[in-house]
């Protein structure tokens, strides 16, 4: 089990912990997996969702949460691992997000649900790594020339998000419904070719499924420097989410896991519910405040509100809210440790302490 080393920053096992909003990892969480050596990850959808003035000053609200959130995975970390933040695109007001989180301590800015082609001229600190989510070769290429020409850097690194990934996607609709998506293995082969065409020196990371040690050692020969891995995570005891949001991964059956649309307009998995039922049924819930969460979302015409939805979740309202998960959710049976999970993933790792 080899360091990696990702500029001047050292990440002791080859593992990220996926962000997972809204609220299910905060500082908590991200704490204990840093403390066990991995790059754990706070989500920057919401943090803020507790904060008394949440719904009345939302951006202020948030950025006050985000920094408490890091101060709390900091603690936990007693020093070790990496803490990254995870920001979606597809938020709006982005650009003040990026920024704000750029002048924090942080070591990456992870940054999917559609390419993050400003990041690096909208978080100019050259101590954070920043680290693109593409889900295609075409797309890595597209947004590693754009980086280079505006602002002649590389990402610090890659992380590749296949189909079977959880919360938003980026695939079609058709892709997902026919199965006539790309798989995992095929899309890192194009990426790690792509890259060793151009000669760029970029560490690739591999999300979406990856469920056992098994999974991880298999990426691992085909090419991937390391894994991330965000479901698993949830039935642990310090995922920051309500112990109702972890027993509906307990309680679930492969079956109740399906296919959602995001008012973003981007496919997710979610766990069957009232929700689910009703949006497939293609009725409306109607919206009684917007957050201004997600472009290009109209509360006029949105389906339901998302914010709304994922914070009745975290908080134990299973029925009304939103639970996104992975294709391998409904195999999470059990509550254990986060120290107790890394051991199994990673149970050569005590060979090295």
């Amino acid at each position: 089990m080899n360091k990696i080393q990702i500029r001047n920053k050292t990440l002791n096992i080859p593992l990220i912990q996926g962000g997972m909003g809204i609220g299910v990892s905060l500082g908590n969480l991200a704490g204990h997996v840093m403390k066990e050596g991995g790059l754990g990850v706070i989500s920057a959808a919401q943090p803020g969702y507790l904060e008394h003035d949440f719904k009345t000053n939302t951006i202020e609200a948030n950025i006050r949460a985000m920094k408490n959130e890091i101060l709390k995975a900091r603690s936990i970390s007693n020093g070790n691992g990496l803490l990254g933040v995870n920001l979606m695109v597809a938020a709006e007001h982005y650009d003040v997000y990026a920024k704000a989180i750029s002048e924090m301590d942080i070591d990456v800015i992870i940054s999917g649900a559609g390419l993050p082609l400003e990041l690096p001229t909208l978080s100019q600190n050259p101590d954070i790594l920043l680290a693109p989510i593409i889900s295609s070769a075409k797309a890595m290429v597209l947004l590693v020339k754009r980086w280079l020409s505006r602002a002649n850097r590389l990402p610090d690194l890659i992380i590749i998000e296949g189909p079977l990934a959880g919360g938003h996607l980026g695939f079609s609709w058709d892709q997902l419904n026919n199965q006539s998506y790309p798989s995992l293995e095929s899309i890192l082969e194009d990426v790690l070719l792509s890259i060793k065409e151009n000669n760029w020196n970029i560490p690739v990371f591999v999300a979406g499924g990856i469920y056992t040690k098994e999974d991880i050692e298999m990426f691992l020969n085909l090419g991937a420097d390391g894994v991330q891995m965000a479901t698993r995570f949830i039935t642990t005891f310090e995922c920051d989410a309500n112990i109702k949001f972890k027993e509906a991964f307990i309680h679930a059956k492969e079956s109740d896991i399906r296919f959602v649309i995001s008012p973003s307009g981007y496919p997710g998995r979610a766990i069957d519910n009232k929700l689910v039922t009703t949006l497939m049924n293609q009725e409306k819930i109607r919206v009684k405040h917007c957050y201004n969460c997600l472009k290009p979302c109209n509360p006029a015409t949105t389906p339901y509100c998302i914010t709304e939805a994922l914070i009745q979740a975290v908080k134990g309202n299973i029925d009304e809210g939103l639970v996104f998960t992975g294709v391998n959710g409904y195999r999470n049976k059990s509550i254990i440790h986060v120290s107790e999970l890394i051991d199994e993933l990673f149970p050569e790792r005590k060979n090295h302490v």
